[in-house]
């Protein structure tokens, strides 16, 4: 069993700022931070840090030096992903003193895959073997399909919510990991059960981790509902916390762990990432998480 994140990489400008800017207003920054990021990568990093042995595929460009490296640090596999010769995806993240974030988005070589390529990657996988996509880069209603198709298990957090999703077969999907927002884009319902059971209607043979920010998160299979609480810190930067979640449950799933000990885990990492500043550095390793969980007891 192999395991294969098609997904961004990012380099992200960080803007330390006092409040979100609106239409019309300039406010200077009191810091700069550049750090490698991306849905795709977080993830990625997550997996690895958290003990999976993981795959990135993925392309980026003559800025993607940072983006590299992170993978060579934390220990992802790094085979599938390839470079070409121009701007790469990169975000401008601005943080507020309450550590909220606004974010744009530059799709650059995200938005690049070409089925050629993709292709070429998923030559190397088969039945059993797991994919986990995010909604950062083009091609994925052909990922998913040609993955379908060779019956591996398809992980799909579908962030950010937009109309290339309308082209995927979502019925494809084995799980699906998605916030209070992306569930409402998709069902038309703001409640969390109304979300969860309209999910399992549309979609009968996938389960459901649906997060709720400070109100915790729910897992869903169509008939067992697990809760898990947040662990609450002082927040520093919000930006990986999802990802990181997204990371340690997958983790924690492939590993054969209970729903509710991937639910703890996912968490804990997650209240230890925001706690940090940056995307991938703020991810914690395993043995942190596993320490600090003990020392919460």
């Amino acid at each position: 069993m192999k395991v294969l994140n098609y997904g961004s990489l990012n380099v992200d400008y960080v803007y330390t700022v006092d409040h979100i800017i609106v239409g019309g207003e300039t406010e200077h920054s009191s810091k700069l931070e550049v750090f490698s990021g991306g849905k795709g990568l977080n993830q990625s990093i997550a997996l690895a840090k958290a003990g999976v042995p993981v795959y990135h595929a993925g392309i980026v460009g003559i800025d993607g030096d940072i983006l590299l490296e992170a993978c060579e640090d934390a220990g992802v596999n790094k085979k599938y992903i390839r470079r070409l010769p121009v701007k790469g995806g990169h975000t401008m993240i601005q943080v507020d003193k309450n550590a909220q974030n606004c974010i744009i988005l530059y799709g650059g070589t995200n938005q690049m895959q070409t089925k050629e390529f993709v292709d070429e990657v998923l030559a190397d996988f088969g039945e059993g073997d797991y994919l986990i996509l995010q909604n950062e880069i083009n091609m994925l209603d052909y990922i998913i399909d040609k993955a379908y198709e060779k019956k591996m298990k398809i992980i799909l957090n579908p962030s950010p919510f937009d109309e290339k999703l309308d082209n995927c077969d979502l019925g494809k999907i084995y799980l699906f990991l998605l916030n209070e927002i992306e569930g409402e884009q998709i069902t038309g319902y703001k409640d969390k059960d109304q979300i969860l059971n309209a999910m399992a209607d549309k979609f009968p043979n996938a389960r459901f981790v649906l997060t709720l920010g400070s109100d915790g998160a729910f897992y869903y299979d169509g008939k067992v509902k697990i809760f898990q609480d947040i662990f609450k810190v002082k927040a520093v930067d919000t930006t990986a916390a999802g990802d990181t979640f997204t990371g340690y449950f997958i983790a924690a799933m492939i590993e054969g762990r209970s729903v509710s000990d991937a639910l703890r885990m996912a968490a804990k990492a997650s209240s230890i990432a925001v706690s940090r500043p940056g995307a991938t550095p703020s991810i914690p390793t395993v043995d942190e998480v596993k320490k600090s969980l003990i020392d919460h007891r």
